[in-house]
């Protein structure tokens, strides 16, 4: 499962949520199986806004802020959206932009006016343009919200997507390979799943060469 930080809303307001991209199934205990959920339906979605309030409420409990929150923020109905996205390329480069830029570019920036700073932003729901135009220090203090403190890590990996388990990511991949659509399917660690015989350029259609296979690198992304 891989977790991305997103603070802002397209206005610049301040709206923290994280978005997760979760295979969809599992690994056995034993490594030799691989489960894939059915009719793209990983979870209910009701019991599961539940219980993240609840891991979050007692993770929080744990620190100074507990208090600073309203009682009603523990009450109230949490939403956990949840999704089939396919194979997740679309979700990738939708959260990639996140990871990697800045809440709002210059070319958003439309002018600067007697202490005003006018920009402008598309809603998501409608897709209309929309300009806004406030002080100076408010359009400073929109900004700075959305910066991170340093040495915060805004994507984090867990399961077999983290560091210690990229064993277990080499043993997802070599099953998803071999047993394709299958439900679940047996697979020997000793035997490649995948060889260059099966891999052909996608702009000349030759069959690939393996040429090196690099090893990942300690706390690099998998």
């Amino acid at each position: 499962m891989v977790g991305v930080l997103h603070s802002w809303k397209r206005d610049l307001n301040y709206h923290p949520h994280v978005h997760y991209l979760v295979p969809a199934g599992g690994l056995s205990e034993d490594g030799k199986t691989w489960f894939p959920v059915k009719n793209d339906f990983l979870v209910p979605v009701k019991p599961l806004s539940i219980l993240f309030r609840a891991k979050f409420r007692d993770a929080l409990a744990k620190t100074d802020l507990f208090a600073l929150v309203p009682d009603e923020t523990w009450t109230q109905h949490w939403v956990v959206h949840c999704q089939s996205v396919g194979n997740g390329m679309a979700a990738l480069k939708y959260l990639a932009p996140y990871i990697f830029r800045v809440a709002i570019s210059n070319n958003r920036i439309l002018k600067l006016e007697d202490g005003q700073v006018t920009y402008r932003y598309t809603a998501s729901d409608t897709g209309k343009t929309f300009y806004c135009t406030v002080a100076a220090e408010q359009f400073i203090h929109r900004f700075l919200q959305h910066v991170l403190p340093k040495g915060f890590i805004k994507v984090r990996y867990y399961g077999f997507f983290s560091s210690g388990n990229r064993h277990r990511l080499q043993l997802a991949r070599k099953l998803l390979n071999i047993c394709n659509s299958s439900r679940s399917a047996n697979v020997d660690e000793t035997k490649p799943a995948i060889s260059s015989q099966d891999l052909h350029c996608p702009k000349c259609g030759r069959v690939m060469e393996m040429i090196q296979t690099l090893k990942p690198k300690r706390y690099q992304p998998p």
